[in-house]
């Protein structure tokens, strides 16, 4: 979150003439450049938002670049909307096929402030407030407000102020909403409803006062970027406008909804991500939402960080280890404290409790959702459900790792009875879902201990000890508990280092030697498997140690010839394969599964089999 002391100045300046240049303005606060088009200009551009392409290239005082298109905002007025990152004086110039326009220099003054800075990814798996002095640790916390940008008023600033008391830090949601908002905000793909916009740009605003980015999904599920833009260039001219109008704020991009829904998302995800990745100088976080994860965007260069949409564990632990990047889970579970549920991730508080924190054992950034806020399709947002037990669940958990070094908390694995993170010599922290007896392997050195209850938020605290190892029990078995061991002293000692972090993560080398694999794949055993009947899987241990007797399995499956992607076929040692159609363009096909697994070290193995895939 951002810390409340060092909250940024937002501050618009407000424009004035045909031509209006910043005043001074605080490093890392918007301001604005707002240009008028003239009588001729305006006739030669009946439709600005189409024709009429401005950008400005502003010079920081330590001479680096930074350019920034404008976006039309209504009537003959566009705006280059522009936040400078470092004090002193800046300088600008205009590039434009309006030749008014075209070649304008100016220059204005950016203030000292006391802002950390932009989000970016940090310490491979983390996250980081970054400026050019110092990098400050950010805990993401989210929530989930589909319908933010069309709530009453009232309801909407209710919604962000009891979110930020409660420490939440990202809200997630739709800049366009759902086909039928979508529809009056694009009345055809060359026109765009500018109210709308400037509304957004008030409640993204109001958020970021607040402390609180805004998670932007460009788009919903179902093919919906399409059906509103099927050119590509009605796609760009739109991602060009997203930048323009909201890269000088707080945001992330998130993509479409479950972009496995579409008939070609990769493709399409990969045109908006390269155009978020060219146009914005900020290079604010870039991912999509999915139906599962979205790694397998990966390899396609835009994308930085990856969602979720799982509560499944192998998935997340597994490709935790696969991938050099932060992970945010963003649907593990909606919380029902009363507004009802339509779906299988809406669950009760106890529930949602247990795959918050497994997903946390995981390595995953967690977001929130509640079925009478989130603003699904089947329910009203209700303010009555803003506090519910599930929401106060979250603010102990961000109370909880706030106080640890969490941008350096990694999975470990030499535990028996829990789950755990740690960095190691430090601090450890297990996860025990099942309370019971607990046994952890530590660095020999003398530890504070306590249990914490993530119900309520209190610790009990246990005697310090000095050893290699931790044995005990919670204080009683009525619930899930959380170990807590640490070393305070240590702690206070580097964090008065000038280090962000204190040593490096290291990537583990996947085992893809066959003969060196514990496992091997029994089914489906035919090498012909069926779309319509999709088969059953299964695997089989051949090497019984003590590390494969606690193994995690992740299935995939990829067509490459038809270049999709890799989708998740299924978890865990047998089932039954999910087959997405929109996998696979042209029936019959090649389909290469591979099979992950994950020993109780934390190793990972991968099997790589081939199929035929038939209608």
């Amino acid at each position: 979150m951002m810390p409340r002391d060092l909250l940024l100045v937002l501050a618009v300046c407000l424009p004035l003439a045909a031509q209006t240049v910043c005043p001074p303005t605080p490093a890392y606060s918007p301001c604005e450049l707002v240009f008028e088009l003239n009588d001729q200009e305006a006739a030669a551009h009946p439709n600005p938002y189409v024709s009429v392409e401005l950008d400005a290239g502003f010079r920081s005082p330590r001479f680096r670049t930074f350019r920034m298109p404008a976006f039309w905002d209504g009537g003959r007025r566009l705006v280059v909307r522009f936040t400078p990152t470092d004090p002193g004086e800046w300088v600008f110039r205009t590039s434009s096929n309006v030749p008014g326009l075209n070649n304008k220099e100016g220059r204005f003054t950016a203030t000292a402030s006391g802002s950390p800075g932009f989000l970016m990814r940090a310490n491979v798996h983390h996250w980081a407030w970054v400026d050019d002095l110092q990098r400050t640790p950010h805990l993401w916390m989210g929530d989930t407000s589909y319908r933010f940008a069309f709530l009453d008023r009232q309801l909407f600033e209710t919604m962000v102020d009891t979110r930020a008391r409660q420490k939440f830090n990202h809200i997630r949601g739709l800049v366009a909403g759902g086909e039928a908002e979508a529809g009056k905000i694009f009345p055809s793909p060359d026109q765009i409803n500018v109210d709308h916009f400037r509304e957004l740009d008030q409640r993204i605003l109001y958020m970021n006062r607040k402390g609180i980015i805004a998670d932007l999904v460009l788009a919903g599920d179902e093919n919906h970027l399409v059906k509103l833009f099927p050119l590509r260039q009605q796609v760009e001219r739109y991602v060009r406008y997203l930048v323009a109008r909201y890269a000088a704020m707080h945001v992330t991009w998130q993509g479409v909804q479950e972009f496995e829904e579409y008939d070609n998302g990769r493709a399409v995800l990969k045109e908006v991500g390269e155009a978020l990745k060219k146009l914005n100088p900020y290079q604010h976080p870039r991912s999509s939402h999915t139906v599962s994860t979205s790694a397998p965007l990966l390899t396609d260069g835009w994308m930085d960080y990856v969602v979720y949409q799982s509560s499944d564990d192998p998935l997340g632990a597994i490709e935790h280890q696969l991938y050099a990047v932060p992970f945010v889970n963003s649907e593990f579970a909606y919380e029902d404290s009363g507004a009802g549920k339509s779906h299988a991730h809406h669950v009760d508080t106890d529930t949602f409790r247990r795959r918050l924190w497994n997903a946390t054992m995981n390595g995953q950034y967690p977001t929130f959702g509640n079925t009478g806020v989130y603003g699904g399709r089947k329910f009203s947002v209700e303010a009555k459900y803003l506090d519910s037990p599930g929401a106060r669940q979250m603010t102990a958990w961000f109370d909880f790792f706030s106080r640890t070094r969490h941008w350096e908390l990694e999975p470990y694995f030499d535990v028996d009875g829990g789950r755990a993170l740690a960095l190691e010599g430090v601090e450890y922290i297990v996860y025990l879902e099942k309370p019971g007896p607990v046994e952890i392997i530590v660095e020999r050195h003398g530890y504070q201990a306590a249990w914490f209850n993530p119900l309520t938020g209190e610790s009990v605290r246990q005697k310090d000890f000095k050893a290699d190892r931790f044995s005990g029990e919670p204080p009683d078995r009525a619930h899930d508990w959380v170990l807590h061991i640490f070393r305070e002293g240590r702690k206070e000692g580097m964090l008065r280092s000038y280090k962000f972090e204190s040593r490096p993560i290291l990537m583990q080398e996947v085992e893809l030697n066959p003969q060196k694999l514990p496992f091997e794949i029994v089914a489906p055993a035919e090498d012909t498997i069926s779309l319509s009947k999709p088969p059953k899987y299964a695997v089989k241990v051949t090497r019984d140690t003590r590390a494969t007797r606690s193994m995690m399995w992740l299935w995939t499956g990829e067509v490459t010839a038809d270049g999709q992607g890799y989708r998740v076929l299924g978890t865990g040692a047998e089932g039954t394969f999910r087959i997405r159609r929109n996998m696979v363009k042209n029936l019959p096909a090649v389909l290469a599964v591979r099979l992950y697994g994950m020993n109780a070290n934390g190793k990972v193995y991968a099997l790589d089999k081939v199929y035929k895939l038939t209608p």
